[in-house]
């Protein structure tokens, strides 16, 4: 479990293995399971710079009686000094699994292909699966299930929406998405969730889109790497940012990944107002990857 032993984004989980995931984490965060793993080690793999990442991975392995590793881009040479699958290789000599948060996709593909150890995408500018692990946990505990609840996801379609977008559909989530034209989600992935039977629906505007939402969600619109976009970006998304007035008619809660640009796709005002899941959304990364790592651990 996974079934590829490895993950690299929601959908190499089966729904039932991902339900076991969330249960788990569940669990692991109100002491109902104390699973250890003394000996085992986490190598972590950093291209891209990160907080919640590296902290939660980090802060779980450790609380599983493991040992994590931290690899940056000036610790070794990623696919420069050496071929990935070298790299690959020699990890799973090593350690016991590999979380990588990367650019390139197919550089996490290529690693995981090498590997003979379980290989966790941290983030690629694809997907960002973990991320959807604990935005699944996050609603599970508010709502109690994913039945009858509503989500919305406004804003660019990014690899945290594109991971979103096929979860929900895994657990059966109400997704609508609106997002400006030419940002919305890779056709791929709209197929992926029709596949699964849960579609989301395409809305025209944020403001019809939010009408019955029990759940908003955005993230920056201008992800690392795309700086040169900015100008461009803030353009065509005008009129997409999360505010108390887009949120006046209804009570929905607010999701963001973090971090937040406050003062472009959403307010200061509602990041941290009354509405906000953002901080419980933060928090269950740790218990989220921990439930994960146990069931990566647990078969290898």
């Amino acid at each position: 479990m996974p079934k590829s032993s490895n993950f690299l984004d929601i959908d190499d989980l089966t729904t039932d293995e991902l339900q076991t995931i969330l249960d788990r984490a569940t669990a692991l965060k109100h002491g109902g399971d104390n699973a250890q793993f003394p000996g085992q080690t986490l190598g972590m793999l950093f291209e891209k710079p990160s907080t919640r990442t590296r902290i939660s991975f980090e802060t779980g392995m450790t609380q599983l009686g493991g040992h994590a590793i931290f690899l940056g881009p000036d610790d070794i040479q990623l696919g420069h000094g050496e071929p990935l699958s070298d790299t690959a290789r020699v990890l799973s000599g090593y350690v016991d699994v590999v979380m990588a948060r990367l650019f390139n996709h197919d550089d996490l593909l290529e690693i995981a292909a090498h590997a003979d150890i379980p290989v966790i995408n941290g983030l690629t500018d694809d997907a960002h699966p973990c991320q959807t692990l604990a935005d699944l946990l996050t609603i599970k505990e508010e709502f109690g299930g994913f039945d009858d609840v509503t989500v919305v996801w406004i804003g660019d379609g990014n690899n945290v929406g594109q991971s979103f977008v096929i979860g929900a559909a895994m657990v059966g989530l109400d997704l609508i998405v609106a997002t400006p034209s030419g940002y919305g989600m890779d056709q791929s992935v709209l197929d992926q969730a029709t596949a699964l039977g849960h579609p989301p629906t395409i809305a025209d505007t944020p403001g019809a889109a939010v009408s019955d939402a029990d759940v908003v969600y955005t993230d920056v619109w201008i992800s690392m790497g795309q700086e040169d976009q900015r100008n461009e970006k803030l353009t065509a998304f005008e009129g997409y940012q999360i505010n108390e007035s887009l949120l006046a008619n209804n009570s929905a809660q607010v999701m963001h990944c973090l971090p937040a640009h406050r003062g472009e796709e959403i307010t200061d005002e509602v990041l941290t107002g009354t509405r906000t899941l953002v901080w419980d959304q933060a928090e269950n990364r740790l218990h989220a990857q921990k439930g994960l790592l146990v069931e990566l651990l647990s078969e290898n």
